[in-house]
């Protein structure tokens, strides 16, 4: 007879789907599936909130590209997920949603604290299903391999409170994990159309998106991109596909200074795109450059046209190509380097004098960030100048979200990222904005013995909403954020707090070699910004 419960049948498949931690809130719903992962894990930690550990579920997904999970309770802990499930999907990441629900002889008629969890989650998923004993194991299958499938995103799963302790039916097949990554080598295009076209170009450029992370393509893609002598920009979400010191990397599209690289697009004869969504752009594509699409999926997003396809893993597709490449190199690397200073000049346009500008925070940190380091990025401002002056080495080292884009992303994926990569330096770029709405996740960060370093871009404004209602010619409204002592409120959730107002005061404070996290504020002046925008 087969002993197995729900509860102990997920958390068998997690620990096989290499999840090491479960981020959530405790409830009646849902202890005994923590206890069934109380002694062989995954490990729960609870944060403060669960729009929070829905956060951190995308965080550790990106960080280690396995799927993320967060865990509620039925009623307000499910509708407080909503946020970061939404995210996850828009940002392409895979992650499993878990919540309880009351217990099903109630679920029918019931209405204290019960949601109808299909109807709320499914515009914000890619599936929506129950565990019920007589079906888990299919499932739980099905779950895992729809969040990671192409492209990947989340997936949600209700439990009632006492389906969890039920002993499941015999699985037929055993619990043995689907495969969870992109396909190898699987190709569908036309004949040689793709080699026709880029052989044709004298000025092409690659545009790598998120794809590309995914299927590992980095070593693909920065060989194509030497044979051919092809300039390479990234999308934000896949900073470090090809190594931000690299001849040939032109820079990070919608980013700071993100003009210059517009008109390096509109420039071109051509561009190849590696794995690059849609979804990954801010503003609208204006771009009247021909597309060769490459891609895990087909080019059904139709945001820009591409007469041509390559569609499968990326990684493969780009090997294919560079194979058959014969061609000399089409762009010399100082061209590429001319490029690159425009492009600094650009994002370090409306320096202050005398003033500690956001351009200089971000290089300073990342000067004083040992090798290795992961850095996330909140949404604001100064996700747009992090993303761009932040010199990525390597895939999965910068966290962002461009999908969504939804604020209170920062901190919980620091957090995520120091428990998913323990010893790794983790350092969080946040305003004071998306710090307000998260601030006391710190405790969590403390609790938990990471040496985070939480860089807050003071400057007492959402500055991007700030910035429109100056360009409409609005008076400033509602987009003040109140001052708070962040130094004195970082002391009081177990962290170290210290505030800084010019370059060295800053590299002063700045330690990574720690036991507990540090918050630096960093009171900036805003001119580089209004120089953006």
């Amino acid at each position: 007879m087969n002993s197995e419960t729900i509860a102990t049948l997920l958390a068998g498949y997690l620990r096989q789907a290499g999840v090491r931690h479960v981020f959530g809130y405790p409830g009646e719903s849902v202890v005994d599936f923590m206890e069934a992962t109380r002694d062989n894990g995954p490990a729960t930690v609870a944060a403060v909130r669960e729009a929070s550990a829905a956060f951190m579920a995308e965080g550790a997904a990106l960080c280690t590209g396995q799927p993320g999970v967060c865990l509620s309770t039925l009623g307000p802990g499910s509708t407080a997920l909503l946020n970061g499930v939404a995210s996850a999907t828009l940002d392409r990441v895979p992650v499993l949603a878990i919540s309880g629900q009351v217990d099903s002889s109630r679920e029918q008629f019931w209405t204290h604290q019960l949601i109808d969890h299909d109807r709320l989650f499914a515009p914000v998923t890619k599936l929506t299903a129950r565990l019920e004993p007589r079906s888990a194991d299919t499932v739980i299958r099905k779950a895992l391999r729809t969040a990671t499938a192409e492209r990947p995103g989340a997936v949600h799963l209700t439990v009632t409170t006492d389906s969890f302790g039920m002993t499941v039916a015999d699985s037929p097949g055993g619990a043995t994990v689907p495969p969870l990554t992109p396909a190898a080598a699987t190709l569908d295009f036309y004949g040689e159309e793709p080699l026709r076209r880029l052989r044709g170009a004298r000025r092409p450029v690659l545009l790598a998106g998120g794809g590309a992370v995914r299927c590992g393509a980095t070593q693909a893609l920065t060989r194509l991109a030497e044979r051919a002598g092809m300039p390479v920009v990234t999308a934000a979400m896949a900073k470090g596909v090809i190594s931000e010191d690299h001849p040939y990397f032109a820079g990070v599209l919608d980013m700071a200074g993100h003009r210059v690289i517009r008109d390096l697009l509109a420039s071109a004869d051509l561009i190849v795109t590696a794995g690059f969504d849609p979804v990954e752009l801010i503003y609208p594509w204006q771009i009247a450059t021909p597309v060769l699409h490459v891609d895990t999926t087909p080019n059904t997003d139709q945001v820009y046209p591409a007469a041509t396809e390559v569609a499968g893993n990326v990684a493969a597709a780009l090997t294919w190509i560079d194979a058959r490449w014969d061609g000399e190199p089409r762009w010399a690397p100082g061209e590429v380097a001319a490029h690159r200073a425009r492009l600094r000049a650009a994002w370090e346009a409306g320096y202050a004098p005398g003033k500690l500008n956001p351009s200089e925070v971000v290089t300073a940190v990342r000067a004083a960030a040992p090798a290795g380091a992961i850095a996330t990025a909140d949404v604001g401002s100064h996700k747009i100048m992090t993303g761009q002056a932040w010199a990525a080495r390597a895939p999965r080292e910068t966290l962002i979200t461009n999908g969504l884009s939804a604020m209170g992303f920062g901190l919980p994926a620091a957090i995520a990222a120091g428990l998913s990569r323990p010893g790794a330096p983790v350092v969080c770029f946040t305003g004071d904005g998306g710090f307000a709405m998260t601030a006391t996740e710190l405790s969590v960060a403390s609790r938990h013995g990471l040496g985070l370093v939480v860089v807050v871009f003071s400057d007492g404004s959402l500055n991007r909403i700030e910035l429109h209602q100056k360009s409409l010619g609005y008076p400033l409204t509602a987009t003040g954020v109140d001052r708070a002592d962040i130094p004195a409120l970082a002391e009081s959730l177990g962290c170290d707090g210290v505030r800084a107002d010019s370059v060295t005061g800053l590299e002063k404070a700045l330690d990574f070699q720690r036991t507990r996290p540090l918050v630096i504020e960093a009171r900036i002046d805003t001119s580089q910004y209004a120089a953006q925008f």
